[in-house]
């Protein structure tokens, strides 16, 4: 694991600046985006290994009869207050309280973008276990989260629950959510893998990134748990200047090969404007670059599902898109 580079206050003003007066034109969408409405019914009736996009790094997976959340965030948008800061591109596919009983929460971080303080006290009665890195299960527990409900791990530790095996994997980034806690909780990817029930049935093995930049360690999770079926790996919010804690796309492509991955689907994209580029650049380089070595790749709408056992072809819907006009 590299150091982190130090990034200097004058970097972090020019982002900021550049953030707040240089926005390309493009950085959201011009209208709406597609998004498959979700029920309650539609996701009890969804059989196992089903997996539905909400949003941003928010998934829904159905794997042995239960619902299990990552990172999730409902909340309007991705910042402490929400009188401004990132406005979601979309309503989430599912209102939170139309959501079923969850069997557990996954979590890769404490940031705003992936931990929604409102979203998380809501679900503290109606999930069952919240699975966390060290630290960030703290958090919850200050928030309402029965503590008796909360497991926290360390790098390479892991817990199993109704047979689904998850291990907390390393990653490239940070943490903090104010201007005095910066890194005091960790940071991680995750492993699930959900055994073969039967001599008829086959072993299914995801990985879930969380945020991270490009690093060795994605050989060494592959080495110890791949290959995967699918990988579920950031690409977007990205730019050359933070390249050490996101991935560019043609990285995020290039730890799916590390890992040993057969379908590659995206996420940290289409949901919130976080970064310099286009909002639709993540899908087109990633797709791009996926074509041109032959890599499956899933990019479904959100709310549409995706079969994890056999991933279905996916349009590029981001390109029946009206187009932003120029500046």
């Amino acid at each position: 694991m590299r150091e982190r580079p130090p990034q200097g206050l004058g970097n972090g003003l020019r982002v900021f600046w550049d953030m707040l007066f240089n926005k390309p034109a493009g950085a959201a969408p011009a209208a709406p985006l597609p998004v498959l409405a979700l029920t309650r019914a539609d996701l009890e009736a969804a059989p196992d290994r089903s997996l539905y996009r909400l949003g941003h790094s928010t998934l829904l997976l159905k794997l042995r009869g239960g619902f299990w959340l990552t990172d999730p965030v409902f909340a309007e948008r991705a910042s402490p207050v929400q009188w401004a800061g990132p406005k979601r591109f979309h309503a989430p596919p599912i209102a939170l309280d139309a959501l079923p009983p969850l069997r557990g929460v996954l979590l890769s971080h404490d940031h705003d973008d992936h931990l929604d303080r409102a979203t998380v006290r809501a679900l503290a009665e109606r999930a069952e276990v919240f699975l966390t890195p060290l630290g960030v299960g703290d958090r919850l527990i200050r928030w309402g989260v029965p503590a008796d409900k909360v497991h926290q791990f360390d790098w390479w530790q892991g817990t199993t629950v109704d047979g689904l095996q998850f291990t907390a994997t390393p990653a490239q980034h940070f943490s903090g959510r104010g201007l005095f806690d910066s890194d005091r909780t960790l940071w991680a990817s995750w492993v699930i893998v959900d055994p073969a029930a039967s001599a008829d049935d086959a072993e299914l093995r995801l990985f879930f990134s969380g945020d991270t930049g490009y690093f060795d360690g994605f050989a060494e999770i592959g080495r110890r748990f791949g290959p995967f079926d699918v990988t579920m790996i950031e690409t977007g919010a990205y730019d050359r200047r933070w390249a050490f804690v996101h991935m560019l796309p043609e990285e995020t492509v290039q730890a799916h090969q590390d890992l040993g991955g057969r379908v590659l689907l995206p996420v940290h994209n289409g949901t919130f404007d976080l970064a310099m580029h286009v909002w639709t650049d993540p899908f087109e380089r990633v797709s791009a670059r996926t074509a041109e070595l032959g890599i499956p790749l899933s990019t479904p709408k959100m709310g549409e599902r995706v079969d994890l056992a056999a991933p279905q072809p996916t349009s590029a819907w981001w390109r029946e898109m009206p187009v932003p006009a120029a500046d």
